[in-house]
């Protein structure tokens, strides 16, 4: 599915498992359903901020940019610390 910031300032879609997806003004990019069944997504719905729609033909690649966020922790030092 596609997901389309349709304001004039950027949004961050929150995901499953904690992550979110960044979109600039204008910008598209990709949920699943899952994503696009949660609260929060629908509200954005709901309110006009964006737009839902399904993908148009399959390997579509998204227009614009989008960011996803995984809050994957940071590590510091090398793996191979003890050697």
């Amino acid at each position: 599915m596609e997901i389309t910031n349709l304001t004039k300032k950027p949004l961050s879609v929150p995901l499953p498992a904690g992550k979110r997806l960044f979109l600039g003004p204008g910008k598209s990019g990709q949920i699943n359903w899952k994503a696009a069944e949660r609260p929060a997504v629908r509200a954005l719905i709901e309110s006009g901020e964006v737009k839902v729609s399904q993908e148009g033909k399959k390997g579509t690649k998204a227009k614009g940019v989008a960011r996803i966020d995984t809050h994957a922790p940071s590590y510091t030092g090398s793996f191979y610390s003890n050697h």
